[in-house]
């Protein structure tokens, strides 16, 4: 399983950058000009987890597999993107598809880089991007309303529900407020609304503050902004330098390691905005570790053992008898499976068995 990330903000912010640092190659042309990139670069990325290090000294594994999460580096929008300004429907489009909107901001100041709109204003930038992702809604939600007028007088079962739901949120979406805002937003008539629309206002966002050199160990006050807003709006921040990510690019972990503690930083800012993208896609991670491979499966979380194993194969799900299951911790504190199975830490799990985040999994099934 992969969900996609779309990354997007204004043009010549540091989207491409970003992504080529995320990729670890030069996938995404970054070019200080205005809509280099035309067509969305994908790239499926490993999601960080020290755990699978952990395990393979243990099981000492041909290879190590992580789970992964794709990533769509979606060309800069601009204002009147909603009316195709810019290229502007296409790129909406591209965003539609994704599951979560990773936005980068610029949060720095050099003469040497232009900026679309002339000066450095990161909510000034948000808004520009939030605006046109509700005018793409309005125009959504309105073609969306005259089908469900039709439906209506048609005694189409559910239509006036429906209606009456989408009446309200277009009212809420001309007020000049995103979906996520939405009083109905986790009711599931809104859900299974959004199911056909993909509303763009409706997905999370995650802000990737890019900073200089500088802004890496201390928040500058372009970065104190967005904090302060992103607080106030119940979203995420992840801070980075788009350059340095680049940088660290071929260097082994020891290298990098060093050259972050250098700059005053903890982890990549990238590492972070992966791992906090799984997160937020509400996916999580169990693992099969053995001889050939030691391996991280991504499954939703809240996923029972039979639809967790059919991520390996469809036929693990049809087939389902039971899952030997070892918590992460106690495959670590034992030493591995057999150590493990001798302590009385394996467990036998049946078909309603809720996978938890880092259990060891063994599936039995038939053919």
């Amino acid at each position: 399983m992969s969900l996609a990330v779309g990354i997007v903000g204004l043009p010549n912010v540091g989207k491409s950058t970003t992504f080529n640092a995320l990729t670890k190659a030069q996938n995404a042309q970054a070019q200080n000009y205005p809509f280099c990139t035309i067509e969305p670069n994908k790239a499926i990325v490993a999601v960080p987890d020290k755990r699978l290090d952990e395990l393979a000294k243990i099981v000492n594994p041909g290879k190590i597999q992580h789970s992964q999460v794709e990533f769509v580096d979606i060309a800069g929008l601009v204002k009147g993107a909603s009316k195709g300004e810019g290229l502007g429907n296409k790129f909406l489009s591209n965003i539609r598809e994704t599951e979560l909107i990773l936005h980068i901001v610029r949060c720095f100041d050099d003469e040497n880089i232009t900026h679309v709109e002339g000066s450095i204003d990161p909510l000034r930038d948000i808004s520009i991007i939030e605006t046109e992702l509700i005018l793409a809604d309005i125009e959504q939600v309105s073609k969306k309303i005259e089908r469900l007028n039709r439906d209506v007088k048609a005694n189409a079962k559910g239509a006036k529900e429906t209606l009456e739901l989408a009446t309200r949120l277009l009212e809420h979406l001309n007020e000049g407020k995103n979906a996520r805002s939405f009083s109905e937003f986790d009711s599931e008539i809104f859900e299974n609304f959004n199911r056909e629309l993909r509303l763009l206002s409706a997905k999370d966002v995650i802000y990737g503050a890019n900073v200089d050199e500088e802004g890496i160990s201390t928040d500058n006050k372009y970065v104190k902004t967005l904090r302060k807003f992103a607080d106030e709006n119940s979203s995420t921040v992840i801070k980075l330098c788009s350059k340095i990510e680049e940088e660290l690019i071929g260097m082994d972990e020891s290298e990098a390691k060093e050259m972050l503690q250098s700059l005053g930083a903890e982890e990549s800012g990238l590492d972070a905005i992966i791992k906090t993208a799984f997160y937020k896609l509400n996916l999580i991670s169990y693992f099969t570790a053995g001889v050939v491979e030691v391996r991280s499966w991504t499954i939703k979380k809240g996923w029972k053992a039979p639809k967790a194993a059919s991520v390996i194969h469809n036929d693990f799900e049809k087939g389902f008898i039971r899952a030997e299951v070892i918590s992460y911790d106690d495959f670590i504190e034992c030493g591995g499976e057999t150590k493990a199975k001798e302590a009385g830490k394996m467990r036998l799990e049946g078909k309603d068995y809720v996978v938890n985040d880092g259990d060891v999994m063994h599936f039995r099934f038939n053919v």
